[in-house]
């Protein structure tokens, strides 16, 4: 009887936990991490071509380390500059991804076509004072006129722009271990620095060109405009007599992207989880997405020593910048007080009978008096 009481209180009791079990558990997740990083880096390896088939638009450039940059130039309106784009990606499985938009311009990434077609044709009052909130009044009227250039492409054609800058997220997303990287520099900043570098004449000639542009386009000459960026040789067109706008809003840009994709192709440190060894290090593959008119310039610079410190300074309003500047919002209040006098002499004396209003001009008076 005895030791049938003994059996029981044996087989009740719990087994004994084990000080090293939950360091088996730790050893067993590391194991599955590492066996699935195994896993995908060798569907990453298998897929990635050595001999790639690219398109005609995709340029080749080597680092001093060995890494490769695959270089896609399209045409922002062009159904075919998205098919190279995903071509490209497809057949080189890069590690990194660098697009030519800046974070002012990151929002276009994830907004479905229509809607973009829908923000790219209507530019309003309410779009035009956040501009200006955000970058300045001749910023500010400057990014609005090139929106105006950019919608007018897009009524159009009916597409709406950075169709390839989409497509390479999507696509860098179902590469394992890819990085997607914004190469541009801010806008305002070059927005800015393009206004700094012109003449108050010639920011109103140019602001009259992009007014008043109007030259019917059809799909056929994006595609034509293959060797060259349609939205980008429009602007070339239009600011050809302005060598110095030129500089800003291309040539300098040329020189950040080429720093920027330089920055994004550097060897890689391989974790322990591919190998014995500590620090193993290989050559990275990168692909860049830029406009076709920024190629020249990248291959130009990439092997020279580029520093983007003095690019991202912007110099002192001018001269002419303030008075314009003075100008535009004497306008605006002269405007205001013309549509005053239109509302008629009843409604004014209406208006500075609310004890509000009245409090306001007690207040300004007595700070001007």
């Amino acid at each position: 009887m005895e030791e049938d009481q003994r059996e029981a209180e044996a087989s009740s009791t719990p087994p004994a936990v084990s000080d090293d079990e939950p360091q088996n558990m730790s050893d067993i997740q590391q194991n599955l991490y590492e066996d699935a990083f195994k896993l995908l880096w060798e569907m990453k390896m298998r897929k990635r071509q050595q001999k790639p088939n690219l398109p005609e638009t995709v340029t080749e450039l080597c680092t001093e380390d060995g890494c490769k940059v695959y270089l896609v130039g399209t045409a922002h309106f062009s159904e075919s500059s998205r098919k190279d784009v995903v071509k490209t990606i497809q057949e080189v499985q890069p590690d990194v991804v660098v697009v030519e938009l800046c974070q002012y311009r990151v929002s276009m990434l994830k907004m479905d076509e229509k809607t973009l077609l829908k923000e790219a044709r209507e530019i309003n009052l309410e779009k035009l004072q956040q501009a200006i909130k955000q970058n300045g009044v001749m910023s500010g009227l400057m990014q609005m006129l090139l929106l105006k250039v950019s919608a007018h492409i897009t009524e159009q054609l009916g597409m709406a722009p950075g169709g390839e800058f989409r497509e390479a997220f999507k696509e860098a997303g179902k590469v394992p271990f890819c990085k997607f990287h914004l190469g541009d520099r801010p806008i305002p900043i070059t927005f800015k620095r393009a206004i700094a570098a012109l003449s108050l004449w010639q920011k109103v000639k140019l602001a009259w060109g992009l007014c008043f542009l109007s030259d019917p386009i059809s799909k056929d000459d994006v595609e034509k405009c293959k060797q060259k960026d349609l939205l980008e040789q429009m602007m070339s067109e239009m600011i050809g007599e302005f060598p110095d706008l030129h500089r800003t809003i291309v040539s300098e840009r040329d020189v950040y992207l080429a720093y920027m994709l330089k920055q994004a192709a550097k060897p890689l440190e391989l974790p322990l989880a591919l190998g014995p060894e500590p620090s193993q290090q290989m050559p990275s593959i990168v692909v860049g997405v830029v406009g076709m008119g920024h190629v020249p310039g990248i291959e130009k610079n990439w092997n020279n020593l580029l520093n983007i410190q003095e690019l991202m300074s912007v110099p002192p309003p001018s001269l002419a910048t303030k008075v314009f500047k003075f100008a535009v919002k004497t306008t605006v209040m002269g405007l205001m007080g013309y549509g005053c006098y239109r509302v008629g002499k009843g409604t004014v004396q209406l208006m500075l009978s609310r004890p509000l209003i009245q409090s306001y001009l007690h207040k300004f008076t007595n700070q001007i008096f």
